[in-house]
């Protein structure tokens, strides 16, 4: 049996990471609360899949307004493909064409998503990118060209005096037909790559209170000489 001074140790060694967790969150430029329901992925009788993760990040005014620009929304996008690499340790990577992205595995042709080129709105309060994805070996074949993976941003109105403000950030895959689902089972696919997904977007939209923006490869909507 262990010991109690080995307990005590593990509890406090715990206590002290829980510490350390706080501490660098509060040292973040924005704090990060994920608002997502436990109803968060519904599945429709015909197989497609829907998935909403949400979260607010909240920060002062002088950090947003700088951000709430075309370029800073191309880069938003620039910077989820830049996440998923990472927390797949470089076994993913988006590889860009002339009018598409590809997600691959190591390489082509082990493609696991395709997508149309991003389209993009902000207007406001509200800013947007979408991207209708295509095929891939993820996307069923009775799915392809029907699913969408898109990012939405919305900011609140400004309100006088109020120097901090909470941004509702929205990842959303829709109208998405899995492969593993048509060729498995939908348990298989809910036990894998779905909770899979919201894990990687839980962590993704936790990583934004770092304001830390990668520069887009493409920069379509960069401020042009």
């Amino acid at each position: 049996m262990p010991t109690v001074a080995a307990l005590l140790g593990l509890i406090l060694a715990f206590v002290a990471l829980v510490a350390a967790r706080r501490h660098r969150r509060n040292r973040l430029p924005a704090r990060a609360v994920i608002i997502s329901t436990p109803r968060s992925t519904v599945l429709a009788g015909d197989g497609a899949v829907r998935s909403v993760q949400r979260a607010e990040l909240t920060m002062a005014r002088a950090d947003l307004d700088p951000l709430w620009t075309p370029e800073n929304l191309e880069n938003l996008a620039r910077t989820y493909w830049r996440f998923l690499s990472r927390v797949t340790l470089g076994l993913t990577r988006v590889v860009y064409g002339e009018d598409e992205r590809s997600v691959v595995l190591l390489a082509k042709p082990l493609t696991l998503l395709r997508f149309e080129a991003p389209e993009y709105e902000l207007r406001g309060d509200h800013g947007g990118v979408r991207w209708r994805i295509r095929d891939g070996l993820l996307v069923a074949k009775a799915g392809r060209g029907c699913g969408v993976l898109a990012i939405d941003v919305r900011r609140p109105p400004p309100v006088d005096g109020d120097d901090r403000v909470t941004v509702e950030i929205e990842l959303e895959v829709a109208n998405f037909y899995p492969a593993i689902a048509a060729g498995f089972s939908m348990p298989v696919y809910e036990a894998t790559q779905s909770m899979i997904h919201v894990l990687v977007t839980h962590a993704f939209l936790r990583s934004l209170a770092t304001l830390d923006l990668a520069k887009s490869k493409v920069a379509t909507l960069a401020p042009q000489p």
